[in-house]
């Protein structure tokens, strides 16, 4: 009942930059947090960034000061703007929510979950 649809991957050059978005739908009353997670072939899914309800944020050491994250909470969406784009970031980038929403029966639920992903792709 809640969905999480990424958008904006794409191939880059180095030193380019992407947009990815993130959209949550569903009859969501409360986000916690939101956060972009990326996963490069035979590696860990690992932390990119990720922010919470009141704006606070938290990125990796490898993207700090090359990436953003930022959010609009009317539309529950959440941004990760990357600059500087260099050979170690093309991963699937996820975007991950942890929030509460109502289902179909009212009843109030927690939702902690992933979106599809989006392939980054950074090549010359």
């Amino acid at each position: 009942q809640v969905q999480l649809v990424e958008s904006g991957g794409g191939l880059v050059q180095p030193g380019g930059s992407l947009r990815l978005s993130c959209a949550a739908s569903g009859n969501i009353f409360r986000i916690n947090a939101m956060g972009w997670y990326r996963q490069a072939p035979g590696k860990q899914r690992e932390l990119v960034a990720a922010i919470t309800s009141g704006g606070s944020t938290n990125c990796a050491d490898s993207v700090n000061g090359r990436f953003t994250i930022s959010r609009d909470n009317a539309e529950n969406l959440v941004y990760l703007q990357m600059n500087s784009l260099n050979p170690k970031d093309p991963a699937i980038y996820y975007c991950h929510a942890d929030l509460q929403y109502i289902s179909y029966a009212g009843l109030s639920h927690n939702f902690r979950g992933w979106g599809q992903g989006t392939q980054v792709t950074v090549s010359s």
